[in-house]
């Protein structure tokens, strides 16, 4: 599938653990490709049609948030423009024209839920990035209230949980406090259109960037199975893991089948990239009624 950078004649601005980007004409087109990373590897093995899956539930969010965010689309269709034919099959349904900004050097994330590196967090801390939490919470319990949890943006290696305080260092208290206050707006706006379907968004990760004018605006992906952890709210009980519709079923593979997270990770067995195939497929479409 797309395991390497696309031969487009462009410019290859940038290549992410899942995204190619190439820049064209003061904008980018953004390309998503099959693979997937877990743990901050990028994996040997694809997922065949996660890109398109992954492009396409980001338009779908930027088209139902644009009214609580502005966003950094430009084109969803670039395979339809003339300058792109040469190539049209090859981007066709995983790929968006988007502005060129400055991004932010952190990273969004709400939680709702006590699952991931936050439950680990809470363990030992009794909180989560400075957050003090009500003791005796369980795994997967609802928190009190969906918490901002921001993080670094490594280049390389492991993003680290910072407080909002770091953050206000980092980028400073005004931009901190918009940042906080966008991220928790698109998180509820977007969680309550996924109850509407049956789904919870037990938490998500988002960036943001500034364009010329110095205007925030949301960038990258958006409550997409790589960015999100979606469950089905009639599996969901406090203190058991439910079902998950994204790469957390990968991740339990990995956690269980002997790897040591610290050399070259191991290709996924056959049925656990057709299973991660089929679960992207099926959040997408219970998410926007369409199937892919």
């Amino acid at each position: 599938m797309t395991s390497d950078p696309l031969d487009l004649p462009l410019k290859l601005f940038r290549r992410g653990k899942v995204r190619d980007v190439y820049e064209v004409d003061g904008q980018l087109l953004i390309v998503s490709s099959d693979r997937i990373s877990a743990f901050d590897y990028v994996l040997p093995s694809t997922i065949p049609g996660k890109g398109v899956v992954l492009n396409q539930l980001s338009l779908f969010w930027f088209e139902r948030l644009g009214k609580e965010i502005v966003h950094h689309l430009v084109d969803p269709r670039p395979e339809d423009r003339p300058e792109f034919s040469s190539f049209a099959k090859a981007i066709a349904g995983r790929s968006m024209l988007v502005k060129k900004v400055k991004p932010l050097p952190v990273e969004a994330i709400v939680r709702g839920y006590l699952v991931g590196s936050g439950w680990q967090t809470y363990q030992r801390e009794g909180k989560i990035c400075g957050l003090s939490l009500p003791p005796g919470l369980v795994f997967a319990a609802r928190l009190p209230e969906p918490l901002f949890t921001p993080t670094t943006k490594a280049e390389q290696g492991h993003d680290a949980d910072i407080s909002f305080s770091e953050m206000c260092n980092e980028i400073g208290a005004e931009m901190a406090a918009l940042i906080r206050d966008l991220s928790l707006r698109i998180y509820n706006a977007a969680n309550a259109y996924a109850a509407s379907r049956g789904v919870i968004l037990a938490d998500s990760k988002f960036e943001f960037g500034q364009d010329e004018n110095g205007q925030v605006i949301l960038i990258d992906e958006v409550c997409t199975p790589d960015s999100s952890r979606f469950w089905k709210a009639s599996d969901y009980s406090p203190g058991v893991e439910p079902p998950s519709f994204d790469k957390q079923f990968v991740r339990n593979y990995l956690l269980n089948c002997g790897w040591d997270r610290n050399s070259a990770p191991p290709l996924l067995p056959g049925e656990v990239i057709e299973r991660t195939g089929e679960l992207y497929r099926e959040i997408f479409q219970i998410l926007t009624g369409r199937r892919i």
